[in-house]
Formats: structure tokens, C-alpha cells, sequence
């Protein structure tokens, strides 16, 4: 007797191969069956030939505090997702001592867009240690599978408290982060994360704690990896550093490395190739190195409240210093400090901004006087008013007392750029920042981005090899044992979709964090099934109600 029997389906099994017609059988969370399937069930479900595929793998999501309140870690079961990653960029909530609880949220509340409110209200800080960390979610439970990195902003912060930020370490104090290290990787962690990113500061502007690391720091803590013999090394780098700085971080480590964020620019088109095809030499000298690359193109919304897209220029860092709300609106309205932003955007480079205001759009305002801006770009306007745009946007942000929405397309907006860099071999699809910048975007529905835009109606890669991209790719890549494939002995981590319709919603706003914080959130359309060790977490009419929490803390990774 089978628990569940998924019957006339069209399997693509996450290893490439073709779809094939089949039924598949789950008995104890695990695939028993596949194909022609005999004998009864205590569930069947016809799946009326639509597609039934391994479920998502999402490997960059920054779940680590939503985690705490919410085990379903919503709205990812919906778009698909079954495995999710976190941890990534060194941001991470363990370790972390009661005495840098509040420093923890604050950072990330400016690094990640996340907001003070709901994190002060919902992260439940029953853990010191990353290990510990592991053992609250597994008596917590969860709704998914869940895979942690141990964070370098993290170590680093244990290891150096209120020095983290500030200097490099000593010899002593490398030595107790890399202990600190392997601790982790033993416990559970599926690697180690860190950031280079000039666009990673904490609050006030302070760098991020990784970013202070220096060559003896960064080659110890990811050869720990190579002590363990086991793990990834995951970092976000800078926009304009080069892989080949890099390589040697990779050879001390002797593990798979995953570099983020590779975007395309359309001030610097083939940069962001460039870097591939370094990964690419990389892998030719065993060194195993891919590439995070986003499916959907970077639009952002933001207030000049949480500008989050504007702190990649040096000449900001002034607001972001600021001492106080009322020196920052001075600083806003202040010639010089405007002047000093124009003369930096008229240099362009590789950054989040580089001031293509045609790209940047007036989404929401606080006045009725100035509704007619909305759905115009910046750039428009500002023509009319006979202003720069930089004022006229500053400006505009002044009158409204900083509660005017932008919304921005920063990145990604090359169609043919971004099928070229979702088709590279050293690419992996990744960055959803599920977790993450919920002010301000909503990729979580990658996934369903990629079947429904990027396979059926741009045709750039096969329906099979787009599910063995983000499943079975992802799941070999990071060694998530049993994930990632439909094959018997498999994890039943299982996701049944219509091609003909599969795909995001559009983006709405929501206030259902804690403490009524609001958020962004894209609804998914065509997805019929999303099953996570058998259990179903989401029908065809979405989120199950009063699913168990059937997810695994994956803990153990293969070699």
C-alpha cells in the first residue's frame, strides 16, 4: 500500500533526460515507483499529463530570521521551491551572543532590506551557537528542507565583537574564527559565506564584518573547508573585483565555489561574461567555481527612507553616515552633496546605479498635486522641469517627506544578455533573495519565471534542461543527498505544473510580517502540486491549511 500514487504525469526527472509519460508512488516520504506504476494507494491524484518535475532547489534566499516565525518560509512552497539555502553573504543569525542580538537585526535590516520591526518581534533567539541554531529549527520544525551556511559576518562578530567592523584580526583571533568554523561545517552547515561587496553595510553605513577580512583571514577560514572535507564556499563580490583575485580562496578551500551576483550591465556588457569565462578557465584547472546569476530582470522599489539602490556610491555615503533624520534631510537638499552624486554617476563602472534615470519610474506618491508623476520615468520629468534628474528625484522625495515609492530596473534588463548568461555552462540560476529586500523586490518566483518566460515563450533552452538547472544541477552541486531527481529511493520532494500556463503573478504589497511590517510577494499561476517528503504543502488553489511541517534540516551532504 503506497501512501500517494501521482498517475498519468509527464515526468521530467531533474537529470536532463527527456519527459517521459508515468505514474510515480511515495510511501514514507521517499519515491518508491516510477513508470508504469501497479497496486493501491491511500492516495491517487490524476495529474491529467501535466508536468511533474523534482521540486525547486533554491539555493540564495536569506530565510535565517524568517525562519524563526514562519517554517513554511512563504511565499516559496507556492512558486515550487522544496529546498531552500540560507546563510548566504556571511549574513547570518548564528552564532551570535544576546549582547549582539540588536547590532545583528539592525544590519540586517539596512543590508538586507529587512525590516527592524518584524525582525525585533518575530526572531525567536532560542540559540547561541551555530550548532544550536540547527537544533532550534529541527524542534522548531519546518515546512521545507532547510540548508544553513555558517556566515562570516557572523564568526567574525563572535570572535571580534565590537572590533568586527573596524580592523583586521590577529593571528588568535583568525585562529578562533576558523575553530568557530568547523564547529559548524561538523554540526551541519552546508558551507561557508562571506561578501567583498562595497554594497553590503550595516547600520550607519559601517562595512559589513567580512568585508575587514584580510588574505590570512580569507585563506584560513575557507581552508577549514578543506580540513572538514566538506561544505561550499559561498561570497558575494564586489561589482568591480575579478575572479582571478579569487582563485586562491578556491584552492585553499578544495570545495565547490559559488560567486555572487553576476547581473548584467548595460553600462559594462561583457563584464559580467568576462567573469564566467574566467569561472570556466577556473573549472579547467580543477578548481570548481560557478557563477549566481539571476533570471529576472533587478527592479527595485524604494523610498529615500531605505535607499538602498543609491548606497553603492561612494558619494552617499555621507547620508548614510548621517547623525540623525534631520542632518540626513539637510545633507538631501544640499547642493554640494547632490553635485558630488552627479559628478559620480559621470563615471560610470560596474555598480547597482549608474544613473540610467529613463530606468527609474515615480511608482507610488504621498500628495494627490503630484499624481500625474506616477508611471513616468525620473528622467522624463525632470526634462520637463528643466532639472537634473538626481534633484529633481531628491526633491520630489523632500516634498513628500521621504514617502514617495521609485521603483527601479537596475540590472538584467538585456533580454539577450540574460538568456546568454542563463545558458552558460559556469552559470548557476540562483539569487532569488527570497528572504530578503522584502521592501523593496520579489524574485521568489524564479523558477516559474524561467518555465514560463524563458522556456515557452523565449525558447532559449528545453523544458528538461531548465528543470535539471534549477533541481537536479543545484542539489549535485551543494550534495543534497536524495534531492533534486524523481527516481525511486529519492526524496518525494516532488512539483506538478502546467507548461502552458506556469508562471509569476503580478507583484503585490502585503503586511503580513511581524509587527504588520509589509512586504512584497508575487502569487504563482500554473502550479497544481508541490509535495516536500511526500507531504503536500500547496494544491491547485495554493498553500495547503494545516499542512504538518514534513521538512528536513539537512545536515549531512555528499562529498
Amino acid at each position: 500500500m503506497f501512501d500517494l500514487i501521482i498517475r498519468n504525469a509527464r515526468i521530467v526527472d531533474g537529470t536532463g533526460r527527456p519527459a517521459c509519460a508515468g505514474d510515480v508512488a511515495v510511501e514514507g516520504g521517499f519515491i518508491r515507483a516510477v513508470g508504469d506504476v501497479s497496486g493501491p494507494a491511500r492516495e491517487t491524484i490524476d495529474a491529467q499529463g501535466l508536468i511533474l518535475a523534482p521540486g525547486i532547489v533554491d539555493t540564495h534566499t536569506h530565510y535565517d530570521a524568517q525562519v524563526t516565525w514562519d517554517p513554511f518560509v512563504s511565499p516559496s512552497p507556492s512558486l515550487g521551491v522544496t529546498t531552500v539555502i540560507m546563510g548566504n553573504c556571511g549574513f547570518t543569525l548564528a552564532p551570535c551572543r544576546p549582547a549582539d542580538r540588536d547590532i545583528t537585526m539592525r544590519n540586517l535590516t539596512h543590508v538586507e532590506g529587512m525590516s527592524l520591526a518584524a525582525l525585533t518581534s518575530g526572531v525567536r533567539w532560542e540559540f547561541e551557537t551555530f550548532p544550536e541554531y540547527l537544533s532550534f529549527l529541527e524542534r522548531r520544525g519546518v515546512g521545507v528542507n532547510v540548508a544553513v551556511f555558517v556566515g562570516h559576518s557572523s564568526v567574525r562578530t563572535w570572535a571580534l565583537r565590537d572590533q568586527a567592523s573596524k580592523r583586521a584580526a590577529t593571528p588568535d583571533e583568525i585562529a578562533a574564527m576558523r575553530e568557530v568554523v568547523l564547529e559548524a561545517l561538523r554540526a551541519g552547515a552546508v558551507g561557508f559565506s562571506t561578501t567583498t561587496s562595497s554594497q553590503h553595510n550595516g547600520e550607519g553605513g559601517i562595512p559589513m564584518p567580512s568585508r575587514l577580512a584580510d588574505e590570512d583571514e580569507m585563506l584560513a577560514l575557507t581552508g577549514a573547508l578543506g580540513e572538514a572535507g566538506r561544505g561550499v564556499f559561498m561570497m558575494t563580490k564586489d561589482a568591480n573585483e575579478r575572479v582571478p583575485r579569487f582563485e586562491a580562496w578556491a584552492a585553499a578551500a578544495r570545495r565547490p565555489f559559488v560567486i555572487a551576483a553576476l547581473l548584467h550591465s548595460n553600462v559594462t556588457p561583457e563584464a559580467v561574461f568576462e567573469d564566467l569565462e574566467s569561472m570556466g578557465d577556473a573549472r579547467a584547472r580543477d578548481h570548481v567555481i560557478r557563477g549566481a546569476v539571476s533570471a529576472c530582470p533587478l527592479t527595485m522599489e524604494f523610498t529615500l527612507k531605505a535607499p538602498y539602490v543609491f548606497e553603492g556610491l561612494r558619494a552617499w555615503r555621507p547620508a548614510m553616515e548621517a547623525a540623525d533624520d534631520r542632518a540626513y534631510r539637510a545633507l538631501l537638499a544640499s547642493a554640494d552633496f547632490r553635485a558630488n552624486l552627479r559628478d559620480e554617476l559621470a563615471r560610470p563602472q560596474r555598480r547597482l546605479f549608474n544613473g540610467e534615470w529613463d530606468r527609474v519610474a515615480v511608482l507610488k506618491v504621498r500628495d494627490a498635486a503630484h499624481a500625474a508623476f506616477e508611471g513616468r520615468s525620473v528622467a522624463e520629468l525632470a526634462a520637463e522641469a528643466g532639472r537634473q534628474p538626481f534633484d529633481w528625484l531628491l526633491d520630489l522625495a523632500l516634498a513628500e517627506d521621504l514617502e514617495t515609492y521609485f521603483a527601479a530596473t537596475l540590472l538584467n534588463s538585456d533580454e539577450h544578455a540574460v538568456g546568454r548568461l542563463l545558458t552558460d555552462p559556469n552559470a548557476l540560476i540562483s539569487l532569488s533573495d527570497a528572504g530578503a529586500h522584502l521592501e523593496f523586490l520579489c524574485d521568489a518566483g524564479f523558477a516559474v519565471h524561467v518555465l514560463g518566460h524563458w522556456v515557452r515563450e523565449a525558447g532559449i533552452m528545453s523544458l528538461e534542461a531548465a528543470i535539471h538547472r534549477m533541481t537536479g544541477e543545484p542539489a549535485a552541486l551543494f550534495g543534497l543527498r536524495g534531492r533534486g531527481v524523481v527516481a525511486p529511493g529519492a526524496h518525494a520532494d516532488l512539483f506538478l505544473f502546467d507548461p502552458a500556463t506556469v508562471g509569476r503573478g503580478r507583484t503585490r504589497r502585503v503586511n503580513d510580517l511581524p509587527a504588520g511590517a509589509s512586504r512584497l510577494v508575487t502569487p504563482a499561476v500554473g502550479v497544481h502540486g508541490v509535495w516536500v517528503n511526500g507531504t503536500r504543502l500547496v494544491d491547485e488553489n495554493g498553500p495547503v491549511a494545516n499542512t504538518p511541517l514534513a521538512g528536513a534540516v539537512l545536515r549531512e551532504f555528499d562529498a
